[in-house]
């Protein structure tokens, strides 16, 4: 038996195949249950007991090599199989989904480029800030009836630590580490403790500017709010400002647009009135600049502040704000090609 498994072993070292199909015919006559190999192992039984350990190391050794060069040979027919067909030159390419900017990028991506050419720069700051840069700062005193204006998000309890509700912190800390000329705008994340609704949220995002210099007038602010409203919404956009109160700016103010959609004549947007605000701004308090080391005496400067999702919800007729947070992909694919 020895000499017919020795046999074998030669006559398997030099089996080859020119098809998947001849590989198939090798396994079965020698692997498969009727198999050649198998009926040795058949034969095996019959082998005296002092010669089976030697044959049935040789057996199995024979075995082992059958399996694997049967198994080479279909693994060579299976790759140039795969080979073959792998690239299909004439069939048409496979389409994949891209995906976007999300319309609050988008915006804010325009107010940011809007502002660039008037030679406004770009400052970000922490969503965590200290009283002093979101309300002290900023001519709110401690016991202000202004800071009740917002609803603030306090951190483990301490006074002094919270999340910020303006971006105006960030100018605070431009102009203490800076010195006139000043010219940047900031946009950001804030947070405010309101209820969630089709028209508020707790988390939003604004876009803050800040021009500070010698002989800043508040026409300069209206010129500059006008240009950005044309750029944004049309030239054919008006503004109107109206008196208001923010205790970082003296005189204050809040601007209107005319309403893009009835062009002023009164629809359910603008409650039948033609304007739309969409901002509020000012000349900077000098006790702003004083805290901040500016002199008030030789400086001037204009403020102003919008909401990116107000912008957004005007710009595309956006109804809900808390769409802008579900990440509804129905919702997102529409803006794909905006920008």
């Amino acid at each position: 038996m020895i000499d017919k498994i020795k046999g074998l072993v030669e006559e398997i070292n030099h089996i080859s195949a020119s098809s998947a199909d001849e590989a198939e015919q090798l396994r079965i006559k020698y692997l498969s249950k009727k198999g050649i190999i198998t009926a040795l192992f058949d034969d095996f039984k019959q082998v005296d007991n002092s010669q089976k350990r030697e044959v049935g190391k040789t057996l199995n050794e024979l075995k082992t090599l059958a399996t694997d060069r049967i198994n080479a040979l279909k693994e060579q027919f299976a790759n140039q199989s795969a080979d073959t067909g792998k690239y299909d030159l004439t069939a048409p390419g496979a389409s994949f989904p891209i995906g976007g900017r999300h319309p609050l990028s988008i915006v804010k991506n325009e107010i940011v480029e809007i502002f660039a050419r008037l030679g406004f720069t770009v400052s970000e700051g922490p969503e965590i800030e200290d009283d002093w840069h979101v309300f002290t700062a900023l001519n709110f005193p401690l016991e202000h009836p202004a800071r009740d204006m917002q609803d603030t998000f306090f951190i483990a309890k301490d006074p002094d630590i919270l999340l910020r509700t303006h971006t105006s912190s960030v100018q605070i800390r431009v102009m203490e580490n800076s010195q006139p000329p000043l010219r940047a705008i900031f946009p950001g994340r804030v947070f405010r403790n309101e209820a969630i609704s089709a028209r508020a949220h707790c988390i939003f995002h604004q876009v803050e500017g800040l021009y500070i210099d010698e002989n800043v007038s508040f026409a300069d602010l209206k010129q500059t709010l006008l240009f950005f409203a044309k750029e944004m919404f049309g030239a054919d956009t008006r503004i109107r400002l109206r008196p208001s109160f923010f205790p970082f700016t003296e005189p204050s103010a809040e601007m209107d647009i005319s309403c893009s959609l009835c062009g002023g004549k009164g629809c359910n947007v603008c409650k039948h009135t033609g304007w739309v605000e969409i901002l509020g701004c000012g000349m900077v308090d000098p006790n702003v600049l004083d805290n901040c080391n500016i002199d008030s005496k030789k400086y001037t400067g204009f403020a102003f502040g919008m909401g990116i999702e107000r912008i957004t919800m005007l710009k595309y007729q956006i109804k809900d704000i808390r769409l802008f947070f579900e990440n509804d992909v129905r919702f997102l694919e529409q803006f794909k090609a905006a920008y």
